[in-house]
């Protein structure tokens, strides 16, 4: 059993931003491109993103399976924890980075993954993930960050799958496994879900898929068994032998 801190959406947090590192690229097929490195955050994009952050609270806005915090160091980066359910990638849990570039809305935020996940949309060299194929263009007054949460929460359905172009792919093996071999697409998607499980993956820092990309904010820790018998009776939840029972 593990157990992870996540943010209450009720009451957003608002820290002040230190500084913003902007990748140093977007993904192939992405509208724009980055914005200056030494480019300082503006008023309104500090008061877009923490407007955006608050109202994920609301129905529909944050996609269930899909956990969501801004880094402590600054508000223009949030880290995610998405639960898949559902299709190949069934049971994975998957550590993403969303990065605000600092005239946001004005651009689109970088999203990266900084568990391994073999993806057709996502770069096994640095795990960008590639939003042109939802986002073509970006629209500033029609698009926004709940829009990129559940665009990434679609694209590892089927549906979404079988319309990506290749010509999105940042994995190309895995656009050409899909559509000629989906066996092997299904194994290698499989192994993928399985490795983010894995306690390595989970709890540990210096996990080779970690390198590079920073500590996430979101840290799980393994639960004890007294320690879950307390979490349950906190919770009010019964053992499961009861209630089969």
């Amino acid at each position: 059993m593990l157990a992870f801190a996540a943010t209450d959406l009720s009451s957003p947090a608002r820290p002040r931003p230190r500084s913003v590192t902007q990748p140093s690229r977007l993904p192939s097929g992405s509208a724009l491109p980055p914005a200056a490195p030494d480019a300082q955050p503006t008023a309104v994009a500090r008061t877009t993103i923490a407007l955006e952050y608050a109202s994920l609270r609301y129905p529909h806005h944050s996609p269930t399976g899909m956990y969501v915090t801004p880094s402590p160091e600054s508000l223009f980066v949030w880290d995610v924890v998405f639960f898949v359910h559902q299709g190949y990638y069934s049971d994975s849990i998957l550590k993403f980075r969303i990065t605000f570039p600092p005239n946001y809305p004005e651009r689109p935020p970088v999203v990266q993954f900084l568990t391994d996940v073999f993806h057709p949309l996502v770069s096994q060299q640095d795990g960008s993930f590639n939003l042109a194929p939802r986002f073509r263009p970006w629209r500033p007054k029609d698009h926004h960050v709940f829009d990129v949460l559940h665009w990434v929460k679609a694209a590892f359905k089927k549906h979404a799958l079988d319309d990506v172009r290749e010509g999105d792919c940042l994995n190309k093996e895995a656009f050409r496994l899909y559509h000629d071999t989906t066996s092997s697409f299904s194994a290698l998607a499989t192994q993928s879900s399985m490795l983010s499980q894995s306690a390595s993956a989970l709890f540990d820092k210096d996990h080779p898929s970690m390198a590079g990309k920073g500590a996430h904010s979101i840290q799980f820790r393994e639960l004890k068994p007294e320690g879950l018998g307390a979490l349950r009776e906190m919770l009010g939840l019964r053992d499961w032998a009861e209630e089969k029972a």
